[in-house]
């Protein structure tokens, strides 16, 4: 395990503890001499996760559409920066330069992010790792919204493990380095 894509909020208005997080696991990963792939966004847990990974002895590689360079949105002291024509091929440059993918609190942009990697998954097309850090109970809705799925038969229990929960930036980053990759014979599981 080299790189981990790290998903999370862009947002400074959000409590401490989800910074502490995400900084947690960018130290861990640049302990690790790992690569902390995201957003290259310049607030939030973006850049938090990204300094504390750097500083630490990692690199960070962030990957942005053009439209938020030029809105100036951009982390500008990132290890290095990709630039994208759009979203849609920003989150495939994402998921495709990472071993893994860790999901931090954050709202719409990355409940979509999380959205596409488990579909991805589910049809075979994506097979790393998918960590849900599930930050003082965060997600806990999302999970029971997941199981009322299951319970309805719109999700089979096969399709919520292409992600694992974890409570811990330590415990998401064993995780992401434990779970071994999915098969894409998965792709018979798509279809209910």
């Amino acid at each position: 395990m080299k790189s981990i894509c790290i998903y999370c909020a862009s947002s400074d208005q959000i409590h401490e503890k989800y910074f502490e997080a995400a900084r947690e696991l960018g130290r861990l990963m640049g302990e690790q001499g790992m690569t902390l792939v995201n957003g290259a966004g310049n607030m939030g847990l973006m850049r938090a996760g990204a300094d504390a990974c750097m500083e630490a002895g990692g690199k960070a590689v962030g990957i942005i559409p053009t439209f938020m360079i030029e809105e100036n949105w951009h982390h500008t002291g990132m290890t290095e920066l990709i630039e994208t024509p759009d979203m849609h091929t920003r989150q495939q440059k994402m998921a495709e330069l990472s071993d893994a993918g860790i999901v931090l609190a954050g709202g719409f942009g990355t409940l979509a992010e999380f959205s596409e990697l488990v579909t991805w998954k589910q049809l075979g097309i994506h097979l790393k790792p998918i960590i849900l850090l599930n930050t003082d109970g965060y997600y806990d809705e999302l999970i029971a919204f997941l199981h009322k799925g299951m319970e309805e038969n719109f999700l089979r229990d096969e399709h919520l493990r292409t992600f694992a929960v974890a409570s811990t930036p330590q415990e998401a980053l064993e995780l992401a380095m434990s779970t071994p990759m999915w098969d894409a014979n998965v792709r018979r599981f798509a279809k209910l």
